[in-house]
């Protein structure tokens, strides 16, 4: 490596990489996801080793509870019948809470849910780190992203066994080692993109599927795509995360020997 350029690259690649390790870590980062429940897999309305009674309809999660339940709701003892919408995050704010336990309502597809975050989880005890390869600036290439005309929804498989839709939002082109690639990507509010890829690496020598965010493209639709950055998803980390898998066509026959590997 050489140049100041280089060196500032690496340097900037280390902070991430030693953010990303200390985000996941966190008292109620992914390595702290112990369960997620669908509250409509439980017609008796209790949900697995958590008090309270559950139940969803159309517009939320109606819960009723007890003093003796222990449950908190914004940060008061809770005794009584409350409406919940989704949780916004971050998750260590979550409107309901079970001693050092937070309970985390989301809604996917019209099913309503709750995730339970345990800063004791095992998960959080044996992390050792994330392995990830040193920054490369070859894995580091300019791209183009190409809107669709509206979003397209595509159904794919999902890490807990169920299919969902998964939006994308354009195309994005790219250079490596020679070939010309292309990833269907998200897009997210702040425009920054979302794919959802695998490589010949994948399962093998890194996770089965991980995750890219190249920054927002200018008006030109132009962007970086750096594999230096290439994430784990959270169900590496938990296995209670739903995670979508790479949609049709986001297999890249190369071998990303880049970004984020495996969990120590």
């Amino acid at each position: 490596m050489t140049g100041s350029g280089s060196t500032d690259a690496f340097d900037a690649w280390k902070q991430w990489h030693e953010r990303r390790a200390e985000a996941v870590s966190a008292p109620y980062g992914p390595l702290a996801l112990i369960g997620t429940h669908w509250v409509e897999d439980y017609p008796e309305r209790r949900l697995p080793d958590i008090p309270g009674v559950w139940v969803a309809d159309a517009d939320g999660v109606v819960l009723t509870a007890t003093d003796a339940d222990g449950l908190t709701v914004d940060g008061r003892a809770f005794a009584g019948e409350v409406r919940l919408a989704a949780d916004l995050g971050p998750e260590a704010e979550s409107r309901v809470a079970f001693g050092e336990k937070r309970l985390v309502v989301l809604v996917r597809e019209g099913v309503w849910g709750v995730r339970v975050y345990d800063p004791e989880s095992a998960g959080r005890r044996a992390f050792g780190g994330i392995e990830a390869t040193s920054y490369d600036p070859r894995w580091s290439v300019p791209g183009t992203f190409t809107p669709y005309d509206g979003t397209r929804v595509v159904r794919v498989g999902n890490a807990d066994g169920r299919e969902r839709g998964l939006g994308l939002a354009g195309e994005l082109a790219f250079t490596l080692d020679g070939r010309e690639l292309t990833l269907q990507v998200a897009q997210q509010g702040d425009g920054v993109l979302w794919a959802v890829f695998a490589d010949a690496t994948s399962g093998d020598s890194s996770f089965r599927f991980r995750f890219l965010y190249p920054a927002a493209p200018d008006a030109e639709g132009r962007t970086v795509v750096d594999f230096n950055r290439a994430q784990l998803p959270p169900c590496a980390f938990a296995e209670h995360f739903l995670c979508p898998f790479p949609p049709p066509g986001n297999t890249l026959e190369p071998a990303v020997e880049a970004g984020e590997r495996a969990v120590v």
